[in-house]
Parts: structure tokens; sequence; C-alpha cells
């Protein structure tokens, strides 16, 4: 609903889904920018606040210069796959071994010469045809398969690392067991093994970043539904044992047995 589907996908085929996940993953750094504002405001003031967030409002802001281009310019934007308005080239790359591929970025000049000496300056380099980056966009039909010629014998994490040495912006496609053992994210303890409720043994993903007096710590699996509603209401709020009783009855306050018998764990 927030136009994301649209931009997702190959031109010449329906817009593909996952695009949606994003806005499941912004949406929540959103809501936590709001509510330490709203914190910061009752701290002031006293006062408390009603917030209302939409995960289509937020994911949508992210759209701004495609909306923007069609609002000055009449230019409605469409699916361009793996690839960049200014760059080129600019896609996954199949390699070595079953859906394996490498992302591969080239920005400027400097960037396509270093790029040429690593796969080995091939006949094709010096064609005046991608002597630039405008003439590489209107000509990659051509050069993504010459790219991907390459590409193929090697691994992904090898391409990676030829294309990073020399200042090329490359990295991994990763399924699920490359990121659980990427050395970058294992150094970083992105990935925290908690014990929940209903499922057992679950990883949860760390922020991305580390504060210095504030380093982020999930002491907390995530919680099944009305499992906090003691420590909220009666510890937070401060609400007698016979204001929640009467919430429970009034249908206020939702609890595990408001979860539908499909919806509960087997």
């Amino acid at each position: 609903m927030s136009g994301s589907f649209h931009l997702c996908g190959w031109p010449d085929r329906d817009p593909s889904l996952v695009y949606g996940a994003y806005n499941d993953f912004i949406s929540p750094w959103y809501l936590i920018v709001t509510v330490i504002a709203a914190l910061e405001h009752r701290r002031r003031t006293g006062q408390g606040m009603y917030l209302d967030q939409s995960q289509i409002e937020a994911g949508s802001t992210f759209l701004g210069p495609a909306i923007l281009d069609y609002t000055v310019n009449g230019q409605t934007a469409n699916r361009a796959g793996n690839r960049a308005p200014y760059l080129a080239p600019h896609g996954a790359f199949p390699c070595r071994g079953k859906d394996r591929w490498c992302n591969i970025a080239v920005s400027n000049d400097e960037e396509w010469l270093a790029f040429c000496r690593i796969i080995g300056e091939p006949e094709w380099t010096g064609d005046p045809r991608f002597a630039t980056v405008l003439s590489r966009k209107e000509r990659e039909d051509e050069l993504e398969p010459l790219i991907a010629e390459w590409t193929k014998d090697y691994a992904a994490e090898q391409v990676m690392a030829m294309m990073q040495a020399v200042g090329v912006p490359a990295g991994v496609v990763q399924d699920c067991l490359d990121l659980f053992t990427d050395p970058q994210l294992k150094h970083r303890e992105h990935f925290r093994l908690l014990q929940h409720k209903v499922i057992g043994p679950h990883h949860y993903s760390a922020p991305a970043y580390k504060l210095s007096k504030t380093p982020a710590h999930i002491w907390k699996a995530g919680p099944c539904l009305g499992e906090d509603n003691e420590f909220v209401y009666k510890d937070i709020l401060g609400y007698s044992d016979d204001e929640v009783t009467q919430f429970l009855l009034d249908g206020v306050i939702t609890t595990e047995n408001d979860v539908p018998d499909a919806l509960k764990p087997k």
C-alpha cells in the first residue's frame, strides 16, 4: 500500500513481494524515536502523549525521490531489477556453485579501471562502448553477460575479496547459513541466543550499532501475547488488582486466552 512493491522486481515481470519486509524493519525505528520523544516530553511537562504510527507512512517516506520525480517531471518509476540509475555495472552476478551470487557496484572511472584490472583486462574492457558510465548504462544488456562469464568461475567470496581489495564495492548475496557464519557478524555479536517461552532457543538480531555508554543488551526473548500484563498495568501504570480484573472482564486487556486456537503453538 505504500507503493514499495511496484518498484521491486524485474521490469518485464510482476512486482516482487520481497520489498514489503523493508517496511517491517524500518517502522520500529521510527516508533522508538517517537517513544523517546514522548518520554522526554513527559519528563519536561508531566504530560503523556498518544502515538499513532502506520507502517504505510513509515515506508512511504523512503519513496521520496520516486514521488518527487512523478510530481515534478511526470515520470512514473518502474522496477529496475538489480540496476541503479547512475551506476554501471551494478548488479548480482552468478558465481561458482549452486545459486551463488556476488553484488558488484562500479560508481566512477577509477573503480571501473580497477575492476578491469582485477578481471584481467579482457579485450572487451577496452571497447569504447564501455568507456564511460553513460555508455555502460546504455549497454547494460551487453555488459552484464560479459561480467558473468568471468564471475562464474570464482566463488562468491573470492569475487568479493578481489573487488574489495582494489576499492570496488562488492558483497556476497548471503543466505541464512552465510549470515550465521559471517565473520563480521560474529565479531559484532549480531545474533543473540535467547530462550523463548513457547518455541524454545531462538536467535535474535542485535542492533547494528554499538554505543559505548549504553551497549545494547538483549535480555529477554520476544514476549507472548499478554505475557507482561502484570508488570505493565500494575508495576508501571500503578493500577490495583481490582482495576486490572475489571479491565480483563471488560475486554480492555488482551491475554493469551484471546489468541485464536488456529494461531496457538501446537
